[in-house]
């Protein structure tokens, strides 16, 4: 199995994030990348795809304010990271905002995701090491791996959030169905919901979005992730919500997996994406699952089982002294 990563990964650094009301170390630390890299065999350096794969999913004034925002927000005299304090309560005037206070609302869900000057360099080539994977699998691998850090799957078409920037799955499963792959099933076994994928894809009927994680009536992102959240127009019934209650165990979990599995197949994709993340774990320092390391292997065996070739993206996972043997007994499912 192939294995994609690219140490600027690691440059994405932020001090401080606004966790339950107080400013707290930053839990999307460099160290993540580490532990990942240090639980798996060698990994390769990803092609360079260019923007372009990313602007297929995501907003170009987003991705323009990415770029640009810490030196913007330096220029302004902000000190520290570029971190959001004003947003729009219910939708959002069409204004020609210029003032990076408000362009950081603008384009984020949240306080908890500062921007750094080097936070684009960071996950534009984590997108690249998943586009990399979906290149192994498009090529005849049965599944391959994007280490992916900063994470992925809180970002929207147009905003920030839950330690994202980048969809990488998002961005994987559009290159894919560029690519020639008729339908495209996305599999989300992070601990939190991944909102910006469920908004990316919500009317599309094309690919097919599963999850599997808390129930956000008590934890993040609560206002996504509800199992009334079906999609819409072209999209209706292409989006499966799966909640679980805080403390969930294995038996519970792949129970609710099979059911997600059980769906993908009756969509019948050409491809898979398992947006993996290891904040399930029993350990997680922001997380209350009860998964064990040797339960992964489990979770990821039923996964493989489907015979669908496979692109697995790695998402959350904040146990760092753990995540690295949580991700290889994982990969050893497969």
């Amino acid at each position: 199995m192939r294995l994609f990563f690219d140490p600027r990964q690691m440059a994405h650094a932020p001090n401080q994030e606004m966790h339950n009301g107080a400013f707290v170390p930053h839990a999307e630390t460099p160290a993540r990348a580490q532990a990942m890299c240090s639980g798996v065999p060698a990994t390769e350096t990803p092609t360079d795809h260019t923007e372009a794969p990313i602007l297929r999913v995501h907003d170009a004034g987003y991705i323009e304010f990415l770029k640009t925002a810490h030196a913007r927000w330096a220029a302004a005299g902000r000190p520290g990271d570029v971190m959001g304090y004003v947003w729009p309560v219910v939708g959002r005037r069409a204004l020609d905002l210029t003032r990076i206070d408000a362009l950081a609302g603008r384009y984020s869900m949240d306080s908890s995701t500062p921007l750094t000057a080097d936070s684009w360099t960071s996950a534009y080539w984590s997108t690249q090491c998943a586009l990399s994977a979906l290149d192994a699998v498009l090529s005849g691998d049965s599944a391959a791996v994007g280490l992916c850090r900063p994470p992925g799957h809180h970002a929207g078409t147009d905003y920030l959030g839950g330690y994202c920037f980048i969809n990488h799955a998002a961005v994987a499963a559009q290159a894919a169905r560029d690519a020639g792959i008729e339908r495209v099933a996305i599999l989300d076994i992070d601990y939190h919901h991944g909102n910006g994928t469920q908004d990316i894809f919500w009317d599309r009927g094309d690919v097919f979005y599963a999850s599997v994680h808390a129930d956000p009536a008590t934890d993040f992102p609560f206002y996504w992730g509800h199992a009334d959240e079906t999609g819409e127009g072209e999209g209706a019934g292409a989006t499966l919500n799966l909640p679980l209650p805080q403390g969930t165990g294995i038996e519970a979990f792949r129970a609710a997996q099979a059911t997600a599995l059980e769906a993908i197949a009756r969509f019948d994709p050409g491809l898979l994406i398992v947006s993996f993340g290891a904040d399930t774990y029993a350990g997680d320092p922001i997380a209350n699952f009860a998964i064990q390391t040797p339960d992964y292997a489990v979770l990821a065996s039923d996964i493989a089982a489907g015979g669908l070739p496979t692109v697995v993206l790695t998402e959350g996972g904040y146990a760092v002294d753990k995540l690295g043997e949580n991700l290889a007994s994982f990969l050893r499912g497969f």
